[in-house]
């Protein structure tokens, strides 16, 4: 009774309250004012008929009706536009560097679960792998034999997932009590309280904020909450959204010998990301990014998009992640889905003349293909997922992509490593630090992850921010970049 009636009493529900109530107010009254506008022309066409007006007269007036009531229907129900005000990526601490003969050594001792052909094989992925020796494991995995249990992943989340939230807090000027909503993606642990629980507990978030825990998704996540974020901005009006992407490694460590299920132990790596969205009207001075678009589509329907990428027992009982041979074609079924609908309402009209015309062509010619539409016309700044090497330059083959435009992926691939859905941001960082990003510009994240699942999330450059170079995960780095290998 006592949590009750505080809850009752406590001004910031009642603020919210009335904020919710002051919007469904004015949806209503926007309605309203529409129907009473088409109600009084149609009632004004009657009336002119009956007093035999002229022709040219009665035309006029009810042009102008029709007028009048589209404009009140648009601006009053137009959407705020979203922003992305700023983001924070971690970076982890040196003492969790993990080399590669390191790696290889630690593994080779733990003779319960590898034997030398599961070693042979995980060394000859992490050197082909596109990575460097300066990626990062959480220190449970440091031991021999790994850490693994729930306490371990509970340490790793607070690890990757506070500094962030400070360093975000700090950039912006904000508050925890500011927050309306938040939204956290981990895909393989799913602890009780949940991890945005645990975020909220942390940091004594208001009572009213709603929090959403999204799991399963796999390197889409990211890009996924961020179009979650998006749609929900567009029903709470004068909100602030924080989107928090990471994976927890500790408990994702496979202790077998399939071969299906060790290439993620060893490309996965550390790494985290937060991100603050907001409708506020004070956001648009301030923030970096302007949300144009979010797109999302999959092909969980497909048997074989559904099993190419799943989490499962092996034979001896221990779970992994399985990655089969049909994964690589999945991906690129679900992307050309994705890219078909995303260029239809971005390209240019020259672009989409000569898609059509190809389209045409193959159907009825068997003409040398679909021609891919040249996406730079639009988009000068390309995120692309980084799960390997191979991953990146087929998607940049696709999308008929040069090297410069694959640079942040093949860089942050090379630093980081695979850091699942929270890569995009590293690679936003990057261009940053480059101070390669113009007011103006306009960036397309391309998240794709297990089911299969795509999501674009298209952002047009509010306000470049110098001197990022001197601050963020690559501020100790970023000098050696690009290095020689990937020219």
């Amino acid at each position: 009774m006592e949590a009750t009636s505080k809850q009752n009493h406590d001004p910031v529900n009642e603020c919210t309250n009335f904020t919710l109530f002051s919007n469904h107010l004015l949806s209503k009254l926007s309605y309203f004012l529409w129907l009473c506008s088409i109600t009084l022309a149609t009632f004004a066409q009657a009336f002119l008929l009956l007093q035999n007006y002229e022709l040219i007269m009665f035309h006029f007036l009810f042009l102008c009706f029709l007028l009048l009531s589209f404009f009140v229907k648009h601006f009053l129900s137009k959407p705020s536009p979203i922003y992305l005000v700023d983001f924070s990526c971690l970076k982890p601490p040196r003492c969790c560097r993990v080399p590669f003969s390191a790696f290889i050594e630690n593994a080779s001792l733990i003779e319960s679960c590898f034997d030398s052909e599961s070693i042979d094989y995980m060394k000859k992925v992490l050197y082909s792998s596109g990575q460097s020796e300066d990626t990062c494991l959480p220190p449970s995995l440091h031991y021999i034999p790994p850490k693994t249990k729930t306490i371990e992943s509970i340490k790793e989340a607070h690890m990757v997932l506070f500094p962030i939230m400070d360093d975000l807090f700090a950039k912006t000027n904000i508050l925890p009590i500011d927050i309306d909503m938040l939204i956290l993606n981990c895909s393989g642990f799913c602890p009780s309280p949940s991890l945005t629980a645990i975020v909220v507990n942390k940091y004594c978030m208001r009572s009213d904020i709603k929090s959403y825990n999204v799991s399963g998704m796999g390197c889409s996540a990211s890009a996924i909450c961020i179009d979650l974020a998006h749609n929900l901005l567009r029903v709470h009006k004068n909100a602030n959204v924080i989107v928090l992407s990471t994976e927890i490694l500790s408990n994702g460590w496979y202790p077998g010998k399939e071969r299906s299920k060790l290439h993620l132990n060893c490309t996965f790596r550390m790494g985290s990301a937060a991100i603050l969205l907001s409708n506020k009207k004070e956001a648009s001075k301030t923030a970096k990014y302007k949300l144009v678009r979010s797109l999302r589509t999959q092909r969980a329907f497909d048997d074989k998009a559904y099993f190419s990428c799943r989490r499962e027992e092996d034979s001896d009982g221990k779970l992994g992640v399985t990655l089969n041979k049909d994964v690589a074609q999945a991906a690129g079924e679900t992307l050309l889905s994705n890219i078909s609908t995303l260029g239809s309402e971005i390209l240019p009209l020259s672009e989409k003349f000569w898609y059509v015309v190809s389209m045409i062509k193959e159907r009825f010619i068997k003409s040398e293909g679909i021609y891919v539409p040249d996406f730079k016309t639009v988009i000068q700044h390309f995120i692309l997922p980084s799960p390997g090497r191979g991953v990146i330059r087929g998607v940049g083959k696709r999308l008929k992509l040069g090297e410069r435009d694959m640079e942040a992926a093949l860089m942050t691939l090379h630093r980081f490593g695979n850091q699942s859905s929270s890569s995009l941001w590293y690679e936003l960082a990057y261009l940053e630090a480059k101070e390669k990003v113009q007011k103006g510009d306009n960036i397309w994240l391309l998240g794709i992850g297990s089911g299969t699942k795509c999501c674009s999330v298209v952002l047009k450059c509010n306000r470049p921010k110098l001197g990022e170079s001197n601050k963020g995960p690559w501020s100790d780095c970023i000098h050696q970049y690009p290095i020689s290998t990937f020219n």
